[in-house]
């Protein structure tokens, strides 16, 4: 079933929000993913030590159905948090057609785009909208 979720971006405190963002919802993490859990991408470099326990990916259901996502950037992979790129609306279609509708139409006169494409947790692409909105299309492996 389609869904849209709320990405957030942390420089290092994703952990802690997401804990108290746990405590203030009485809910629990229906998926908690860290760095060092993920496979190394190929031509990337090794994480250092220090952000393999970083959170890659987090997810807590909210109210309604919402859920809040989020992970840590990491300027070891050249990531800045900056007042504008640390959130994302998060559409999971149901179909990987439907993304590529969605892509298109968002990322029309935009910038930053990754057109979606298989990744190893399934088909993921993100884009930055003609009016500074950050969009992801996700759909998790096992719903293809």
């Amino acid at each position: 079933m389609a869904s849209v979720a709320i990405y957030l971006n942390f420089q290092g405190t994703a952990e802690e929000a997401f804990n108290h963002y746990k405590k203030v919802f009485g809910t629990e993490f229906s998926n908690l993913m860290r760095f060092k859990d993920a496979p190394q991408q190929p031509g990337a470099p090794a994480l250092p030590d220090v952000d393999k326990n970083k959170v890659a990916h987090v997810a807590l259901p909210i109210l309604g159905g919402l859920q809040l996502m989020g992970t840590d950037m990491l300027e070891s992979m050249g990531q800045k948090l900056v007042e504008g790129n640390n959130f994302t609306i998060s559409l999971s279609p149901d179909t990987k057609e439907e993304a590529d509708r969605l892509y298109n139409g968002l990322s029309e006169g935009g910038t930053d785009g990754v057109a979606p494409h298989d990744e190893f947790w399934g088909y993921w692409g993100t884009c930055k909208d003609r009016f500074g909105i950050r969009w992801m299309f996700n759909i998790i492996k096992q719903t293809w």
